[in-house]
């Protein structure tokens, strides 16, 4: 019996291996509990060295104690994202190996 469940195992893991990769499109809410309004909002895969484009649009802004939904639809099969935050200030925030599969949502503080 031991033999047949190790057997059925493998099977299964190489069979899930072969599946081709499912691209996702997760949303969170990213709440702004910090002083300043967002400004610019960067993904990216943890795997890869470029930031998407900005989250939040041409002439969009986070203000300070607002919440808004967030949408990562880029074809990538990742689970793992860094973030980048730009707020009014200057002041930058990098967040590395964030895991959008599980997240509902992410607050900025201070």
């Amino acid at each position: 019996m031991k033999t047949y469940l190790l057997g059925g195992l493998a099977a299964l893991a190489l069979a899930a291996a072969s599946l081709p990769a499912v691209a996702q499109t997760v949303e969170f809410t990213i709440i702004n509990d910090s002083s300043y309004d967002l400004h610019y909002f960067f993904t990216t895969p943890s795997n890869e060295n470029s930031w998407g484009g900005d989250l939040l649009g041409d002439t969009g802004i986070l203000e300070s104690g607002y919440q808004a939904t967030a949408t990562i639809g880029d074809g990538s099969d990742q689970c793992l994202y860094d973030f980048k935050f730009v707020m009014d200030n200057g002041a930058e925030l990098i967040e590395p190996a964030i895991d959008i599969c599980s997240l509902n949502s992410y607050t900025i503080t201070d």
